[in-house]
């Protein structure tokens, strides 16, 4: 059963659609849905013309056969001697099918996370050739960045060729302008303000990763994290170790920041005890103070009167 023919309210490729495709064509694209999904095939057909699709299927199937042959190769080479223990099973490649995240082109989105989202997506699929890649990767662009793929697809069907070649024109049109001169100042002015440790080291981190064609060394690095941190304790003893990385470092951080964290809470909740005590005191004193002045009017009453204090004895 092809999966194309299966209907989805999502996915609007049938075969009536494309009706000039012959049946083995139409199995070779529904093949190609499985590896890249509904979406990037949707694509792919609506943005290439008749012999465009011709072609691409072509390629496709020339690839599944290339991978056959190979098989029996590796079965020739096996021989004869595995032949006599049974039937020899090839295991395929697992394919994880991963999703990953929207690329939007705004200034907030984090373009370079995106690449390391589409790159191990493309490798743990096992998607191959550059027109594959660059088809999945366009069926997850949307927003702005979908919008200007598109266009420039339909004014030109090859100008995406591969892979990089797509990252590379993305990078050109959505990266702010001087964005590494921004980034590579606000790492050298970072302070960790009212941020805890974690999310200053992430930013940290992010704003490093950022600066690509002249990289700040780890050495700066690692002093901008350190005068950067709020004074205390622990950036007090910092300067009185001597730490060979920069993440050995953060680590050592987090961890004595997350200490101190934990002995103020459990001050705090003895502080609240012993609030909770003296207020528990204060409210039994009157009454044992009540007690007190019965048991000496019952004193007086019987004529026994209880011994004085020396202070009121001189009083008298």
């Amino acid at each position: 059963m092809n999966i194309l023919d299966v209907e989805d309210d999502s996915f609007h490729v049938t075969r009536e659609g494309y009706f000039r495709l012959i049946d083995s064509e139409w199995e070779i694209v529904g093949r190609m849905s499985v590896l890249t999904g509904k979406p990037a095939i949707s694509g792919m057909l609506e943005s290439i013309n008749r012999d465009q699709q011709h072609a691409a299927i072509n390629k496709f199937l020339h690839g599944e056969l290339a991978v056959e042959r190979q098989k029996i190769a590796l079965l020739l080479q096996r021989g004869s001697h595995q032949s006599m223990g049974g039937p020899t099973h090839m295991r395929r490649p697992e394919t994880l099918k991963i999703d990953i995240s929207k690329y939007k082109g705004t200034d907030e989105d984090p373009r370079l996370r995106w690449f390391v989202e589409l790159e191990d997506a493309v490798r743990v699929r096992h998607i191959e050739g550059d027109e594959m890649q660059v088809t999945f990767a366009l069926s997850n662009l949307t927003g702005r960045a979908k919008t200007w793929a598109l266009r420039l697809k339909l004014h030109d069907p090859n100008v995406f060729v591969s892979l990089e070649i797509l990252k590379s024109r993305l990078k050109e049109t959505f990266e702010p302008p001087r964005a590494e001169y921004r980034a590579r100042s606000a790492l050298l002015r970072l302070k960790q303000g009212k941020r805890d440790v974690h999310a200053y080291a992430q930013h940290l981190r992010y704003l490093a990763s950022s600066v690509r064609d002249n990289p700040v060394d780890e050495h700066t690095i690692f002093n901008v994290f350190i005068y950067g941190l709020v004074y205390g304790l622990v950036k007090t003893y910092m300067f009185r170790e001597d730490f060979h990385t920069l993440e050995r470092a953060i680590a050592y951080v987090e961890q004595e920041d997350f200490s101190l964290i934990q002995s103020q809470a459990n001050s705090s909740k003895l502080s609240s005890d012993e609030a909770t005590g003296n207020r528990r005191s204060g409210i039994n004193g009157p009454l044992l103070h009540r007690e007190q002045e019965l048991s000496l009017s019952e004193s007086q009453a019987n004529g026994k009167m209880p011994p004085l204090s020396e202070d009121r004895a001189l009083c008298s």
